[in-house]
């Protein structure tokens, strides 16, 4: 499992709506994984969408299917593997708006499993838990890019 938690100074319908558009995601995934979605995306998410995409991981280009598991617009959603490189991938993306009424706490939890058993936990200790780290270290980064500090 990988837990985020990051604030974002804008508002809850903000961070929502740019959560809520997937072509967003290629705008918070490292230039590296070559992210890019199959066909057109859908037009207004909800819960039951699918979205088809590839990454590109060791020079292999591969298909990745998500589908919204959950939607609850503006406090957060789920998106979990239908197909892809994981035995298992769910994401969990929580929205919480800060006390003083500007500004937004974001959870990330992802719960994923490797295939291959013993050799899969063996893949994610020396290998996959570090990518994933360094994707959300750049997920954060671009997301503040995104919503930069306003000034008062």
């Amino acid at each position: 499992m990988l837990e985020r938690t990051q604030h974002i100074g804008a508002t809850t319908a903000e961070v929502f709506e740019f959560f809520s558009e997937p072509r967003n995601l290629a705008r918070i995934t490292p230039p590296s994984l070559g992210f890019r979605i199959h066909g057109d995306p859908p037009p207004q998410m909800h819960e039951g969408v699918r979205i088809e995409y590839r990454i590109k991981w060791l020079g292999l280009s591969l298909a990745w299917v998500s589908r919204i598991s959950d939607w609850r617009p503006g406090v957060g959603f789920q998106d979990a593997q239908e197909r892809g490189p994981y035995r298992s991938w769910v994401h969990t993306h929580s929205f919480e708006e800060d006390g003083g009424g500007f500004g937004v706490t974001m959870r990330d939890r992802v719960e994923y499993a490797l295939p291959l058993g013993v050799l899969g936990r063996v893949a994610n200790a020396l290998v996959v838990r570090k990518q994933l780290e360094k994707i959300f270290d750049y997920r954060y980064r671009a997301i503040l890019e995104c919503f930069p500090v306003k000034s008062v």
